[in-house]
């Protein structure tokens, strides 16, 4: 099993030194919007290239910022224009080949009707829900604006993790194999911290205003 692991980091080495950024970018708008690619094979491959002085950090960081965020705004404006009874009609039709199910729409869509808009930040930091939370914002007509400053927030965070766990580990795929589900979970624990602090200070708003 580890030896496939590091055979694909190798692969996904060579394919993003021969697309470069822009590989980057649609790699990432590929995972960010319907097809749940996964982000951790092209950005910590390519933080190991920012370490090795192949590539400059702040573009690998501003392609894979822009590229999850392209993807995310096609969800929202698919949810937007189509409604969630045309989403729920393709869902049931190819899901099985992107990978989603409605369980999976239901999942994010209780946790956008739980939480509200930001969750459009925490969902991005939260596997399953990151690639999906764009569809409850964009049924529930969320302002564009608010979506796109909370989206690039949690992208943003992202992107910058796996970068970093790319350059400072990436000539250890042995650790990153070992640990990936350890990262995974430092990040939804902040995301916790950051969603508790978000309700608190919304009480208090509600609460000054009553």
């Amino acid at each position: 099993m580890l030896e496939l692991f590091y055979q694909l980091i190798e692969i996904i080495l060579s394919i993003i030194k021969g697309l470069g950024y822009f590989g980057i970018f649609v790699g990432m708008a590929i995972e960010s919007s319907f097809f749940p690619f996964p982000s951790e094979i092209i950005l910590i491959p390519a933080g190991a290239l920012i370490a090795s002085g192949e590539m400059s950090f702040i573009m690998v960081f501003l392609a894979g910022l822009l590229g999850s965020l392209v993807g995310a705004l096609i969800n929202f404006f698919l949810a937007l224009y189509l409604g969630r009874a045309v989403i729920d009609l393709l869902i049931s039709k190819y899901g099985k080949i992107l990978f989603i199910n409605k369980g999976k729409l239901e999942k994010s869509d209780n946790y956008f009707k739980k939480h509200g808009e930001i969750t459009t930040f925490i969902g991005r930091l939260i596997p399953v829900i990151r690639q999906l939370i764009s569809f409850p914002a964009g049924f529930s007509k969320m302002n564009l604006y608010k979506f796109i400053l909370f989206t690039s927030l949690g992208a943003g965070i992202w992107t910058l993790i796996l970068i970093y766990v790319g350059y400072f580990f990436g000539s250890n795929s042995a650790w990153i194999s070992t640990n990936m589900s350890l990262i995974t979970l430092i990040i939804l624990l902040c995301s916790l911290i950051v969603l508790v602090i978000y309700v608190l200070l919304k009480k208090k708003k509600a609460n000054l205003i009553h």
